[in-house]
């Protein structure tokens, strides 16, 4: 097998083993009386926390793991995400090495900086994007 086929054949078995990686959340400790959402949204920093009103709408963003999510009240003290903001599709598998979200002129800008494997600096993609209204997103 030559040198090329076989790093090849690495790199593609290291991307199946890492494609099975789940980034979900871990689920509310038995007996909680908060869902995996609402443990997550009061555990997130702030600087990845956007509560304000755009579109003159009050609208509560948070950036999990590269991808931003709207979060609506749902039951009691509890929350529900939906996604709003996934970013780019890249072919290697990644990991997320900076995000935040940050208000600026009547609109909230999301950074999501994922990084391949086994490369340095930052980012796969288009790490950057603006929203007036929380939902509809343009790279910046």
């Amino acid at each position: 097998m030559t040198r090329l086929a076989r790093l090849i054949l690495i790199t593609l078995s290291a991307a199946g083993a890492l494609a099975g990686c789940d980034s979900s959340l871990p689920p509310a400790p038995p007996g909680s009386k908060l869902n995996a959402e609402a443990i997550a949204t009061r555990d997130t920093p702030p600087e990845q926390q956007f509560k304000g009103m755009l579109a003159g709408q009050p609208v509560h963003l948070l950036v999990h793991n590269c991808k931003v999510y709207k979060v609506d009240q749902a039951d009691g003290e509890n929350v529900a995400w939906t996604l709003v903001l996934e970013g780019e599709f890249y072919p290697l598998p990644t990991r997320c090495i900076r995000q935040s979200l940050t208000e600026s002129k009547g609109g909230v800008t999301a950074f999501i900086g994922r990084q391949a494997f086994g490369a340095g600096g930052c980012c796969t993609g288009t790490p950057e994007y603006r929203s007036s209204d929380g939902l509809n997103w343009k790279p910046r």
